[in-house]
């Protein structure tokens, strides 16, 4: 049964992200937070493949990231097979199978919370193609202007790949031009509630401010490719040491674990 209307899959086609509604309960976005808390305390029973700073070590302002924290916590790995969502990712797609790319949660604390560049995801994966991966971005508390949503730019999904534009042009959250190669460019903030979920596509400009308030912003995002993903082995990414496969073959392996079937829904 479909998840998505077909209005709601030519939306995200056209503008390369939709808000959806509501996949998780306030109980279970309470006992991830928990468990959030116990893997960057050290408490989990392993250790996520990255947690720091995306600031850097030294800066005043924070913006924790933790890549593959499935890898830590049970009822994260879970989070990668809610049903609901991987059949979204599939329509938005158009695929019949998914695995999971990675996944990461960024974590803004109160007052200092910095902001995460206006970036692309796709050109920081150097080592996979092609560009048609979706992420699903679940607030884990409320997300909002004052606390530091995403902010999207409609349609920049369509102009493919254009990093080294945004590196040197768009320096600061704010500097975002009226203009690029012809296009509009309009930034739109994505508020999402906590245990919504808002997908992207993996070339879609967006970006987050400062979180100055005295909420957290807590989220996790899982990064869905499908069964026509190919490693890339002249590039170079943190997952490659776990690559099991040889360059051009479809990614797959116990890293990259397989979610979603049509007409079969997977699980632990």
């Amino acid at each position: 049964m479909a998840v998505l209307t077909a209005e709601q899959v030519a939306q995200f086609r056209e503008q390369g992200y939709l808000k959806f509604g509501q996949v998780a309960d306030p109980e279970h976005c309470r006992a991830l937070m928990q468990r959030l808390t116990d893997v960057m305390e050290g408490r989990s029973k392993a250790q996520p493949e990255a947690k720091r700073n995306l600031l850097g070590d030294g800066s005043e302002q924070v913006v924790v990231q933790v890549v593959n924290i499935w890898e830590a916590d049970d009822l994260f790995r879970e989070h990668l097979y809610n049903p609901t969502v991987c059949e979204a990712v599939c329509q938005l797609i158009g695929c019949d199978v998914l695995r999971v790319w990675h996944d990461q949660v960024q974590y803004k604390p109160p007052k200092v919370g910095g902001p995460t560049s206006w970036h692309q995801d796709h050109p920081y994966w150097p080592i996979i193609q092609p560009a048609d991966l979706v992420s699903a971005w679940m607030a884990i508390e409320d997300a909002d202007i004052e606390n530091g949503c995403m902010w999207m730019v409609p349609g920049s999904h369509l102009w493919g790949n254009h990093m080294d534009f945004i590196r040197e042009h768009v320096r600061t959250f704010d500097a975002m031009p009226a203009e690029f190669e012809g296009h509009r460019i309009e930034v739109k903030p994505c508020p999402v509630k906590r245990g919504e979920v808002h997908y992207h596509h993996a070339l879609t400009w967006h970006g987050s401010p400062d979180n100055k308030s005295p909420r957290p912003r807590r989220a996790i995002a899982v990064h869905y490719m499908t069964e026509e993903t190919r490693y890339v082995a002249s590039g170079n990414h943190p997952m490659k040491p776990f690559v099991e496969v040889q360059d051009g073959e479809v990614m797959r392996g116990e890293h990259f674990p397989l979610v979603w079937e049509a007409k079969r829904e997977l699980s632990l």
